[in-house]
């Protein structure tokens, strides 16, 4: 088995290859590290997609779709941390080779044909979430390979063998569910249910359900799961079903984007690297003050699933980060200035 903690290996394709009954209770550690750095290597992405938006109105509806996703991956990636620590396994996120990479493939060998960019929000970013996203069998666009659902379906069936191990120890819990719909609040994996219906709602609210586009879970009444809520805002039309065919089409009202900052995403290892666009000292400053609250806040979440401490510090990290990353994005590129820097969220270990 590949080391658990080369993100660019190909460990999932490993892990999904081999008979469950072969699994053990490694195998099963290791997918839970997996899914977490999975979870996390989404943030960004759709984080810098929010940001990019000028408009503060969290009502203003693909506003309040991303944002809403935002929470969402937020969620899935506390309640996998406490499947992973429930069962003994320790929660690993500032090892370097754990961070995610941008621009690159996401950890484990998922969906290997996508390249994950940071930058604003565009139709073609919204496109590139909703592949992330994507089912293995959408009910409104065919799709093939290895889905991230698949992935946790076997960390489901799975699962129930190793049930002794289930201990309830360092578990981290907060309160998301009344400001960002049922099933969003992380909770505490005691039981082998807990597991279960946590592997539910992760699965339901990125891929909908096989019957319905619907996130079950949801802020609000009528909210898609993310695949068809990113989809509708890269197809710009709202999603309907025919009443007579019963068939799902990207066929409705216009879904306009709100206006953005036209934030670039960075070449890999930052804008140093980028010999026409290289930042002035300011920029060079905000850009490094950026990836320090980011290296603070991967080390105050890896603190807290180590002690079953609160998340309150990496909270304040995360915020402080919206700020500096809307500071960034008001810079424009020497070489194009029509677009502007966007965050480079690179781990700084010195």
């Amino acid at each position: 088995m590949t080391t658990v903690l080369d993100y660019r290996s190909d460990a999932i394709v490993q892990l999904m290859s081999m008979p469950e009954e072969d699994w053990t209770e490694q195998e099963l550690k290791d997918a839970l590290q997996r899914a977490i750095m999975l979870e996390l290597s989404t943030i960004p992405p759709y984080a810098d997609a929010l940001w990019s938006i000028t408009s503060q109105d969290n009502s203003q509806p693909v506003r309040h779709t991303v944002r809403e996703i935002v929470f969402d991956e937020m969620s899935h990636f506390g309640l996998v941390c406490n499947m992973l620590t429930t069962i003994g396994g320790t929660v690993t996120l500032t090892d370097p080779a754990t961070v995610p990479k941008y621009p690159g493939p996401l950890p484990g060998g998922v969906n290997p044909k996508l390249t994950v960019r940071l930058g604003g929000l565009t139709r073609e970013s919204a496109a590139l979430f909703a592949a992330i996203e994507q089912p293995e069998n959408p009910l409104a666009y065919a799709g093939d390979g290895t889905s991230i659902g698949a992935f946790y379906q076997r960390i489901a069936n799975v699962f129930p063998t190793f049930a002794y191990l289930i201990t309830g120890q360092r578990q981290v819990t907060f309160p998301l569910g009344s400001s960002h719909g049922a099933g969003n609040d992380i909770v505490a994996m005691n039981t082998l249910d807990d597991v279960l219906k946590a592997i539910e709602i992760i699965k339901a609210q990125g891929e909908g359900t096989d019957v319905s586009p619907e996130n079950p879970f949801p802020g609000a009444a009528g909210e898609l799961a993310h695949y068809y809520a990113f989809k509708e805002i890269a197809e710009g039309r709202r999603l309907v079903q025919n009443p007579t065919t019963k068939r799902w089409d990207f066929t409705g009202d216009p879904v306009p984007l709100p206006d953005t900052s036209p934030a670039a995403g960075p070449p890999a290892g930052g804008w140093a690297n980028d010999p026409d666009n290289k930042p002035d000292a300011d920029t060079a400053t905000l850009l490094h003050t950026f990836n320090e609250q980011y290296t603070a806040m991967l080390f105050a979440l890896e603190a807290a699933w180590r002690s079953g401490a609160s998340i309150g510090a990496a909270i304040g990290h995360m915020s402080a980060m919206r700020g500096t990353a809307r500071q960034i994005m008001a810079v424009r590129l020497p070489a194009s200035p029509r677009f502007t820097y966007g965050p480079e969220y690179l781990f700084v270990t010195s």
